[in-house]
Formats: C-alpha cells, sequence, structure tokens
C-alpha cells in the first residue's frame, strides 16, 4: 500500500475502508465550504456512500489506473489528493484535491501535490499532470501556479455544480517542466 510521510506533520497514505467514517465526518463538517467547488456533495450522504468512494480508489490503483489518497496532518484526516485515471498511452494523468475546511492555509495541499506530483514523473514515468480549477477558486489555482504548472487556458462551462457551470482553468506540468524544476 501506498504510504509517504512528508514531513514531521504531513503523512500521504491510499484510503482505505477504515477511514470511511472519519472521512466522512471531515466532508460533513466542510460540506457547506467545500460545496462551492465540489460537484459531488449531495451523492456523498452516509460514511456508506465515502466507503464505495474508497473502495473505487483502491480499484484504481491496483489497477494502476489512479488512486484516491488521504492526507493526514498531524495524524488526522485533513483531505484527499485523487489520481485521475492514467493515460498509459499518452502518459498522463490529472489531479484532483479538497481539504477540510479547517486545514487550509497551512500548506498542506501544496506539499501533498508536490509529493504526488515527485511519485508520478520518476516513479511511473508520466510526461504529463494537468490541473483543472474552476476558474473562480483561486486557491486551488495558487496551488497548480505555486508548483510550477503552466496555465493553457480556459475550458468553457466544463463542470455542472448543482444549478450552474464553471468553467476550468486548465494547468499544466511536463516531465521536461519537472526535471528543471528539480535543479533549482
Amino acid at each position: 500500500m501506498f504510504y509517504q510521510s512528508i514531513d514531521d506533520d504531513l503523512d500521504l497514505r491510499l484510503l482505505e475502508p477504515r477511514d470511511a467514517d472519519a472521512l466522512f465526518r471531515l466532508l460533513d463538517e466542510s460540506r457547506a465550504y467545500l460545496r462551492e467547488w465540489l460537484p459531488f456533495l449531495d451523492v456523498n450522504q452516509s460514511s456508506a456512500d465515502t466507503r464505495a468512494f474508497i473502495l473505487s480508489g483502491l480499484q484504481r490503483y491496483a489497477a494502476q489506473n489512479g488512486a484516491e489518497i488521504g492526507l493526514w496532518y498531524r495524524g488526522d484526516i485533513a483531505g484527499v489528493l485523487g489520481v485521475h485515471y492514467i493515460d498509459w498511452s499518452n502518459r498522463s494523468t490529472t489531479l484532483g484535491y479538497w481539504l477540510g475546511e479547517r486545514y487550509q492555509g497551512k500548506g498542506i495541499m501544496t506539499r501533498a501535490c508536490k509529493a504526488v506530483i515527485d511519485i508520478l514523473f520518476r516513479e511511473y514515468g508520466l510526461n504529463r499532470v494537468e490541473i483543472r480549477a474552476a476558474t473562480g477558486n483561486h486557491k486551488s489555482r495558487a496551488v497548480a501556479e505555486r508548483l510550477g504548472f503552466q496555465y493553457e487556458g480556459c475550458k468553457r462551462q466544463a463542470e455542472w455544480l448543482y444549478d450552474h457551470y464553471v468553467d476550468h482553468a486548465v494547468y499544466s506540468l511536463l516531465a521536461d517542466e519537472w526535471r528543471s524544476l528539480q535543479t533549482r
């Protein structure tokens, strides 16, 4: 199973069924905050729903087709970083992520994404990692920008959020760019 300690405060590990209750509580306590940008909140209404999400992530991980990684901050679940389906033909993937409201502003997601991106390029041999965020989601966009991702443009009306569409800002980081960032 995937596990990585980032520093004294932050650990990453694959979500497991035993994490469903704690993850659901975090999601539920941050529901109003997260609703602005996450489209799945209405379909995740119980620990059983969260467990199904975790099992789906484990199936993708076993098939080398992505993962759902839990972020533990000082021993507590703080959020999720998803490696969405891997396109092995083109050696690319997309990341998605969220943090509970009380964990915002601590640099958690930037550190977690950096560690996972390093693995995707170094160990998986990917060529492209993409992050998409609603154009108005400045916190998610800032993570991509801090990590050196290049803004590629806007995908118009890319996602339905409950009662309206949002445009997505599309960012990418290529293996060559990642390598040059490692030497700085």
